[in-house]
């Protein structure tokens, strides 16, 4: 009994020293990633009485949005990922609901740095929307894009520009893109099928230049302007008026840590698309959420 008292002890005093012997460290923070995603919910209705002589419509509105970043940076090495979701939805009344904006954005970018302003890149972005959008006129309504119908993978290489975290510019000179078109009969009622050869599903520009600019600007504690500029120029139909522009603008006011007032905007200049400008604008009041470790300056 003594043996095994006297080995007992010999054992724990042994790893004690051992314990006490080892250089205390400090954890190491392994993580080189930035994440956010915030979003929210607007709602705007408006209603009158049967005998309002001022005019007007009841109507109701609805629209939500999904934004995220995740953003992985060591050494000369950096990834950065981009997810922006946007819907909404506009029901006047005896009238059928219509959409007011639909958007999937995502976009990824890996980077390798030349100096403290300067990366070389390789990117790609994904841009659709969820749901069917028609044509109005008096009762009828005339489909004319839908999910994939159309919808734009773009690649990149190049060099992206980036003097602070509020601005950065991508200029790729080579960048093949992708037009998807997938309802072969969609052509009956948008002739120019968004650029795809009538009777295929896909159309590939192999060489072309894109330049994407983004713009994130704190004006002050509770506002914030965002702001997204896309230009795409195939080289082998280069022309003044051939050339994409695409122009996203957003203004966001925080009134408290849950209630939001947003002011968008949207200009598209699309010869597959559109001989002019298309627009549209909206202006929101709603609830909102974030969350992240993103340094808020």
């Amino acid at each position: 009994m003594k043996r095994i008292s006297t080995l007992f002890l010999f054992v724990f005093l042994t790893g004690h020293l051992f314990a006490q012997s080892e250089p205390e460290t400090t954890p190491v923070d392994t993580s080189y990633w930035l994440k956010e995603i915030s979003g929210g919910l607007n709602l705007n209705q408006a209603s009158f009485s049967g005998n309002w002589q001022g005019g007007g419509v009841n109507s109701i509105a609805v629209g939500t949005y999904l934004y995220g970043r995740a953003n992985y940076a060591k050494d000369k090495w950096s990834w950065d990922n981009t997810m922006d979701l946007t819907y909404g939805v506009v029901k006047n009344k005896d009238e059928e609901g219509r959409k007011s904006n639909d958007r999937i954005y995502l976009d990824s970018k890996v980077g390798y740095e030349i100096n403290d302003k300067w990366d070389y890149f390789f990117a790609v972005n994904f841009l659709s929307q969820f749901a069917p959008g028609y044509e109005f006129e008096d009762d009828d309504k005339t489909l004319i894009s839908k999910f994939f119908n159309p919808a734009y993978l773009t690649t990149s290489l190049g060099v992206e520009y980036k003097p602070n975290d509020e601005f950065s510019l991508r200029m790729a000179p080579f960048a093949p893109r992708w037009t998807f078109v997938t309802d072969t009969t969609l052509h009956n009622n948008v002739p120019t099928n968004y650029g795809v050869e009538i009777g295929k599903k896909v159309r590939t520009e192999w060489l072309a230049f894109s330049l994407l600019a983004d713009w994130n600007k704190k004006l002050s504690e509770n506002l914030t302007l965002k702001m997204r500029y896309q230009m795409y120029a195939n080289y082998e139909t280069l022309a003044f008026d051939t050339i994409d522009h695409r122009l996203d603008l957003g203004l966001e006011a925080k009134v408290s840590n849950l209630i939001n007032v947003s002011l968008t905007s949207m200009s598209i200049y699309d010869l597959d698309q559109d001989d002019k400008i298309q627009f549209s604008q909206g202006l929101a009041l709603g609830i909102s959420f974030k969350r992240g470790n993103f340094p808020e300056e």
